[in-house]
């Protein structure tokens, strides 16, 4: 049986990504959106990881933490996984390396002391400058060849695919 009888009539009037093979309904992965999203972004993170780890040590999820340690100082590690969609126990281990190598520096919150409110050190906030200076010429290798529009378009249409799946 063909898994396009699963389809809703909503749904089914959007296009899909299938194709029949010898009376067999397979995946066509060149048209599978989350194919595409998850493929973009493992080829990402394999460029963009390698450079940070022979220049600076760090892996991609250390940049993420950085970055939101640039983008909100004091903040806790809470609310960095609930930014970035990291799991407690790789922002933890990320802040912990970052602390070790003198990225970052934490303290404890007055109210709660389990809640420890972190900032980059002043080699974090250099190093932040030089892993996103890379990290902004990766992107524009990426984006390369698609017009502001098109660019546009797809940050829009990115945020509306986010959306619906925090719904």
């Amino acid at each position: 049986m063909a898994n396009t009888a699963r389809l809703t009539p909503e749904r089914s009037r959007k296009r899909t990504p299938v194709t029949q093979r010898d009376d067999v309904t397979i995946l066509d992965i060149n048209r599978y959106l989350p194919f595409l999203l998850n493929a973009v972004s493992s080829a990402w993170q394999r460029k963009t990881s390698a450079i940070y780890r022979k220049e600076f040590g760090l892996g991609i999820v250390e940049w993420r933490v950085i970055a939101m340690l640039n983008i909100e100082p004091e903040i806790t590690a809470n609310r960095i996984c609930e930014v970035v969609r990291l799991d407690k126990g790789a922002t933890s281990r990320s802040l912990k390396q970052l602390e070790s190598l003198g990225y970052a520096a934490s303290e404890a919150s007055s109210s709660d002391p389990r809640k420890r409110r972190w900032r980059l050190t002043d080699k974090g906030l250099k190093a932040h400058d030089d892993i996103m200076a890379i990290a902004l010429s990766c992107e524009a290798e990426m984006v390369e060849g698609l017009g502001d529009d098109e660019l546009t378009m797809l940050v829009a249409g990115l945020k509306k695919l986010l959306a619906n799946l925090e719904r």
